[in-house]
Parts: C-alpha cells; sequence; structure tokens
C-alpha cells in the first residue's frame, strides 16, 4: 500500500546467500519453472521466455488485537500486518526476478502457512515464473511505472490471450481487511430462532469489509496507472482468529493497454478428454 510511483531498489533487497548462489547457477544452465506444459508454451508463443522459478519468503509474527464483543470493525493492527508480511514475500520475489534480467513474473501465487512451533507466527510466501521478453513493447518497456518487473497470477493461457489482445499486466494488486464481526446478544438470537429472516447486523459487517478490501485494490492499480483490473478474486480468510474475525482479501491483475485496436481471437471450442482440472 502505496502512494510513491517509484518502486524500491531491487538491487539493494537482502536475499539469502543460497538464494542468490541458485540464480547465479540458474543464469548459466538451465531455466526452471512451475508452469505446466501448456502454459509454458503459450507464454513462449506470447513471446517472453522463462528464465526461472523465483520466490519470496518472510516469516512474520502476527500481533494482537481484540475487537469489541457487540461492534463491527476493523482489526487495522492485523490488517496492516498482513499487508507489511505480504509485500515483504512480493519485494523479495521481485528481487530474484531483477537478478535474473526479468522484465516480468507470471503465474504467482501467495500462498500462507500458520506454523505450529511458534503462536501466531507465519509464513507469507510468494512464488511465481520470471520471463523475458523477445522484443520491447510499442510503450517501450514491459516493466511497470514504478520500474519493477511486472507480476500476474494470470494463468498461461489468460496470459497468452491478454497479450493477443494488445493488453499487458502491470502488477499483482491486492486489498486486504482484517473485520471483527460483532457478536449478537442473547435475546436477538432468541427472536430469530427457527425464522427465515436477514442479520443485517452481519450483512453490513460482510459488506464493509469486502468494500475496503476492494478498494484498496483499485487504489494500488491507481498507483500503476492501470486501465483496469483482470482477474480479481474476492477471498474470505479465517486464519486462526476465531469465528468472528477473518480476512476478507482482494486480489487481481492491473493491466493496461498496448495498442489502441483490440483484436480478439475468436474463441475455439475444447472439448476436455479427462474430468481432471485445467490450468
Amino acid at each position: 500500500m502505496t502512494d510513491t510511483p517509484t518502486g524500491p531498489d531491487l538491487s539493494k533487497v537482502a536475499l539469502p546467500k543460497d538464494a542468490r548462489a541458485r540464480l547465479a547457477d540458474g543464469r548459466k544452465r538451465l531455466f526452471t519453472s512451475d508452469l505446466t506444459v501448456n502454459e509454458f508454451l503459450l507464454v513462449k508463443q506470447a513471446g517472453f521466455r522463462p528464465v526461472g522459478l523465483v520466490l519470496g519468503s518472510s516469516v512474520y509474527h502476527v500481533g494482537i488485537q481484540l475487537g469489541k464483543w457487540s461492534k463491527n470493525m476493523e482489526l487495522d493492527k492485523l490488517s496492516e500486518a498482513m499487508y507489511h508480511a505480504r509485500d515483504l514475500a512480493m519485494t523479495r520475489m521481485e528481487a530474484e526476478a531483477d537478478a535474473l534480467g526479468a522484465d516480468g513474473i507470471v503465474g504467482v501465487r501467495l500462498e500462507i502457512d500458520f506454523k505450529e512451533y511458534g503462536n501466531d507466527l507465519a509464513e507469507f510466501v510468494a512464488v511465481g515464473t520470471a520471463v523475458v521478453a523477445d522484443e520491447a513493447p510499442p510503450t517501450g518497456t514491459w516493466r511497470n511505472n514504478r520500474g519493477l518487473p511486472f507480476t500476474s497470477d494470470l494463468s498461461g493461457q489468460d496470459f497468452w490471450t491478454l497479450i493477443q489482445a494488445g493488453y499487458a499486466p502491470q502488477g499483482l494488486v491486492m486489498g486486504t481487511c482484517v473485520y471483527h464481526i460483532a457478536h449478537r446478544g442473547m435475546l436477538a438470537s432468541l427472536n430469530t430462532v427457527g425464522a427465515n429472516v436477514e442479520i443485517p447486523q452481519y450483512t453490513e459487517a460482510l459488506y464493509d469489509a469486502r468494500e475496503l478490501a476492494m478498494g484498496r485494490m483499485q487504489t494500488e492499480a491507481e498507483v500503476l496507472a492501470a486501465e483496469g483490473i483482470v482477474g480479481v478474486q474476492l477471498l474470505s480468510l479465517p486464519h486462526r482468529w476465531g469465528g468472528h474475525t477473518t480476512e476478507f482479501f482482494a486480489i487481481g491483475t492491473a493491466v493496461r493497454s498496448l495498442r489502441d485496436d483490440h483484436v480478439i481471437a475468436t474463441p475455439t471450442l475444447v472439448l476436455p478428454l479427462t474430468d481432471g482440472p485445467s490450468r
């Protein structure tokens, strides 16, 4: 969450010694990637060459903040912690991509794993495939207006479609809000036993939390001077804070136009021969 158009100096981001050795070794030998075969080939056809799997990690102690029993409210201290930890992981992943001379990172995944060996300790991980473009775009560079490699959580298929239609990803944008949903009193609970009735107190709380998360995601896209956000997901993540405290997380890929005409390929019907999920 920042208002400055200039990104951090990625060359000064501290990376573990082993990570730097892995990156240096990868540049001399072969690339690694978590893209599927189809995604790899489509990313290549879109004009990008994978140069290595990049990741960033941060083990973070998430503090404590208690909400009032009967009041809907954001727990801003926890929201700030979730933002900061993800930002640390994302910046380290971008630093690895920068060390490989990448123009961007595709197929980014953000994961959180609360650890058993420490109260309120969680590892935040960002991982994706760094890519280098065969050619510069009409705008001159694939990097965003903050001078950082673009990031995107789109699948290889969606990335190919986006590029073919004349759009470029600018960055993975996100908004988070950790929200305490008020408890209902015993009398209010008894009045609705067995009845079909909306609970406005809960409806307003969930609306408010999602609006805060969406608004923050949109603000991040505006900082990148994006035209829009595609592939938005709205997630409700309870983590370990109990039934009345939840993180509402909005995430998507900010995009901008590469050219004025957007010729979109005619969709082709494909019938899968398996029942498994496709990417």
